[in-house]
C-alpha cells in the first residue's frame, strides 16, 4: 500500500508539469517544461525499478509509451529501441549462444574451466572473469558475456554453485574488459574521432591498457574478497548439484552418491557379473572407461570385463563404496575425473520408471531382455509392494506397477520415453545434444567474429549473419531460436533507450553537465579528473555510453583548457568512465544476465554500488601512476 501511495507522489508532479503553462516552470533555473518532465520521468523509472511494483521490462514498455505522450521524443524514436543495434545484437548473440550450447560446445568449454579451476567457487570466478575480460578487450562486451553465459550456467549446475554468484562477476568483468584496448568498447572507439575535432594527438590501441588491467584485476579481487557478502544466493540455485533429488533421497536410503574408482594395474581381469558388486556390497557399477581402448560404456552389462587401469563409476554410500574399493584393491578418487562431464547432473541422473500396462517387460526379467544393453540405462533398485530391493532383482519377473530406479544419461532416457516401456514418475531434465552439428555452430560463430573484427561489419548485422547461418544449417530450428530469446531483456533495453534520447534531445543532459561543471570552481588536476569520472558515471546510467561520451568529451575538453588541465586525459577519463555502469541494469550486459541470474534491482545496487566507487578510485589511481 505504501509503495502505491509513493507511486502517486512520483506520478503527480509529471501530471502537474504537463498541464502547467511553460512560462512558469522554473525559468529562474534555466529549466523548461521538457527538461522538468524528463527529470521526473527518470525519477519515476528509478522508483519503479527499486520498488519493483511492476516488472523491469514493463517499466521499459512504460517509458516507450509515456515519453512520446509527454512530447519528449517522437513516437517513431520511442519504439526505435526495438530495432537498435544494441537490442538486435543481443537477440542475435543469444541465439548464437543457444546454438553453441545445444551442440555441446559450451559443455566442453565448461569442462575445461572446471578441469583448471576445480570445484573452488573463487577459482572459477577468477578464471571465468579474467577470460571474459580479455576476450571483451577485442570484441563487444555483450558478445563476450553472451558467449560465456551458457557455459557459466552449466558450471553452476554441474557443481551445485548458485548461478547468481557466478553470472554477475562474469558480466561485470565483460564490461571492465572493454577498457583494456581502444577497440574494447564503443566510447573508446569514438574517442579519437572526438578529440580529433580539437586537433589533439590520438590515442594508440593500448594507451588505455594500464587502466584497463587495473580495473579488471580490481573487479575480480572485489568479488573474490567480498563476493560472499554482496552477491545474492537465490533459493533453489544449488539443487542442480545434488546427485539424488530430495524426493528420491527420502525413499532410497542406501543410495548416497556417484563415485569414481581406478582399477589397479595388478587387478585380475573380471566381468561385472563375477565382481557382483550389487549383491556383496550394495554398490552398482554404472559406467566403465577402458583406458587401453579409450572407450566408455555408460550401462555396462554383466558380461562386460573390468580391465587393469580401467576407471569405473559406481552408485552407493560412502561406507559401502569404501569397503568395495578396499576389498578389490581399487583406488577411490576424491571426485569424478573421467566421468565428470559425462555423468554430471546436466548429462545424467536418477529417475523412477513405472512398468506400464502395455510394457514389453511384463512377464519377463531384466536378464532375459538384456536390459542394460538394449536400453542403455542402469537399473539400481526395484520397488514392489512397498519393499525396496537393492540386489538380486535382475531375475525377478516384472509386472505392472513395479517401480525401477534407473540411472543413465538423459539422452537415453529421452529415447526410452518414446518406447512405451515405462511411465516415468520423475522429470527427465536432459535434452538431446546435437554433437553432429557442432562443426556448423563453430563455423558460423567464427564467421560472425571475422565479419566484426576483420571486415568491420556492424555488430548487429554480423551477429545476425551467424544466427541465420545456425538456422539455415539446421543447428537449431526457427522455433527454437524464437524460444531462446529472453524477451524480458529485449523490452527492458528497448524501453530505456528512448529515455536516453529524451535526455539528449531536450537538452537535459547538457544542462545538468554544464551546471555541475560551472558550480565546482577551480580544481587540482586529480580532483578535476575525479569529478569528470563521477559525472560520466552518472550520465552513463541514464544515457547510452556513446551518448554520454559524445556529450561530455567536448565539455570536459573546454573545461580542462580553461583550468590548465591536460584535455587528452580528461577526455580519456570520460571514455573509460562510460563503462562504469553497474548500479542498475541499463548496460546491455547487465540486462543480459539479469533474468538467468534471477537478479533484482537491489542486487545490482548492493554489488554495483561498491564496484562503482572502486572503479573511480582505481581509475584516478591509475592516472596518478601512469599518466
Amino acid at each position: 500500500m505504501i509503495k502505491k501511495l509513493l507511486l502517486a507522489v512520483f506520478v503527480l508532479p509529471i501530471l502537474l508539469t504537463f498541464f502547467l503553462d511553460e512560462t512558469i516552470v522554473l525559468e529562474a533555473l534555466g529549466l523548461d517544461k521538457k527538461k522538468v518532465l524528463t527529470l521526473e520521468a527518470l525519477v519515476l523509472a528509478i522508483y519503479l525499478f527499486v520498488s519493483e511494483l511492476i516488472r523491469v521490462d514493463v517499466v521499459g514498455i512504460l517509458m516507450m509509451v509515456i515519453l512520446p505522450i509527454l512530447g519528449l521524443v517522437d513516437p517513431q524514436k520511442a519504439i526505435s529501441g526495438l530495432s537498435s543495434n544494441a537490442v538486435v545484437s543481443i537477440i542475435a548473440v543469444i541465439i548464437i549462444g543457444y546454438a553453441l550450447d545445444k551442440t555441446g560446445v559450451m559443455n566442453i568449454l565448461a569442462g575445461y574451466i572446471i578441469r583448471f579451476a576445480g570445484k573452488s567457487e573463487t577459482r572459477i570466478i577468477a578464471l571465468v572473469s579474467s577470460t571474459v575480460g580479455i576476450i571483451s578487450s577485442f570484441m563487444q562486451n555483450i558478445g563476450a558475456a553472451a558467449l560465456f553465459l551458457p557455459a557459466v550456467v552449466r558450471i553452476s549446475r554441474r557443481l551445485g554453485f548458485p548461478v547468481s554468484r557466478l553470472l554477475m562477476p562474469m558480466g561485470f568483468s565483460a564490461i571492465l574488459g572493454g577498457t583494456l584496448t581502444l577497440v574494447g568498447s564503443s566510447p573508446l572507439i569514438l574517442l579519437n574521432d572526438l578529440i580529433g575535432l580539437y586537433n589533439l594527438q590520438p590515442f594508440g590501441l593500448f594507451s588505455v591498457t594500464p587502466i584497463g588491467l587495473m580495473l579488471l584485476a580490481g573487479g575480480i579481487l572485489y568479488f573474490i574478497l567480498f563476493g560472499r557478502l554482496i552477491l545474492p544466493r537465490k533459493e533453489g540455485d544449488d539443487e542442480g548439484g545434488k546427485f539424488i533429488p530430495p524426493d528420491l533421497a527420502q525413499t532410497y536410503d542406501k543410495i548416497c552418491g556417484l563415485y569414481e574408482l581406478r582399477v589397479p594395474v595388478n587387478f585380475t581381469r573380471r566381468s561385472v557379473e563375477e565382481i557382483d558388486a550389487r549383491k556383496k556390497y550394495q554398490v552398482t557399477i554404472v559406467a566403465v572407461y577402458h583406458r587401453k581402448t579409450r572407450t566408455k560404456n555408460f550401462a555396462p552389462p554383466r558380461e562386460e570385463y573390468i580391465e587393469p587401469s580401467d576407471d569405473i563409476a559406481v552408485i552407493g554410500c560412502p561406507e559401502t563404496v569404501e569397503k568395495f574399493a578396499q576389498d578389490l584393491g581399487f583406488i577411490l578418487k576424491p571426485e569424478l575425473e573421467e566421468f565428470a562431464d559425462d555423468l554430471s547432473n546436466l548429462n545424467a541422473g536418477l529417475v523412477e520408471g513405472i512398468v506400464s500396462p502395455r510394457s514389453e517387460l511384463i512377464g519377463r526379467t531384466l536378464r532375459e531382455v538384456n536390459f542394460r544393453k538394449k536400453y542403455g540405462v542402469n537399473p539400481v533398485a526395484l520397488i514392489r509392494d512397498d519393499e525396496i530391493i537393492y540386489a538380486g532383482f535382475s531375475d525377478i519377473t516384472l509386472s505392472t506397477g513395479d517401480v525401477i530406479l534407473l540411472f543413465g544419461r538423459w539422452e537415453n532416457f529421452l529415447d526410452l520415453k518414446d518406447r512405451n516401456v515405462f511411465t516415468f514418475a520423475t522429470d527427465i531434465k536432459g535434452e538431446v545434444v546435437r554433437k553432429d552439428r557442432a562443426k556448423f555452430a563453430i563455423f558460423w560463430f567464427a564467421v560472425a567474429l571475422v565479419l566484426i573484427l576483420v571486415f568491420k561489419v556492424q555488430l548487429s548485422i554480423a551477429l545476425l549473419t551467424g544466427a541465420l547461418g545456425m538456422i539455415l544449417t539446421r543447428v537449431i530450428s526457427v522455433d527454437e531460436a524464437y524460444q531462446a530469446v529472453d524477451w524480458m531483456t529485449v523490452f527492458l533495453l528497448a524501453g530505456l533507450l528512448p529515455l536516453g534520447l529524451a535526455f539528449q534531445e531536450t537538452g537535459t543532459a547538457e544542462f545538468l553537465a554544464k551546471k555541475v561543471i560551472s558550480v565546482v570552481g577551480e580544481l587540482t588536476p586529480i580532483l578535476f579528473y575525479s569529478m569528470v569520472a563521477i559525472i560520466t558515471s552518472f550520465f552513463t546510467l541514464v544515457v547510452s555510453n556513446v551518448g554520454a561520451t559524445a556529450l561530455l568529451v567536448p565539455l570536459t575538453i573546454d573545461m580542462a583548457q580553461e583550468i590548465g588541465v591536460d584535455p587528452r586525459i580528461s577526455s580519456l577519463v570520460v571514455a573509460v568512465s562510460a563503462s562504469n555502469t553497474f548500479i542498475i541494469p541499463t548496460h546491455q550486459v547487465n540486462a543480459l544476465i539479469m533474468r538467468p541470474g534471477g537478479y533484482r534491482i537491489i542486487d545490482y545496487i548492493r554489488a554495483g554500488g561498491g564496484m562503482t566507487l572502486l572503479f573511480i578510485l582505481i581509475l584516478v589511481s591509475a592516472l596518478m601512476l601512469f599518466y
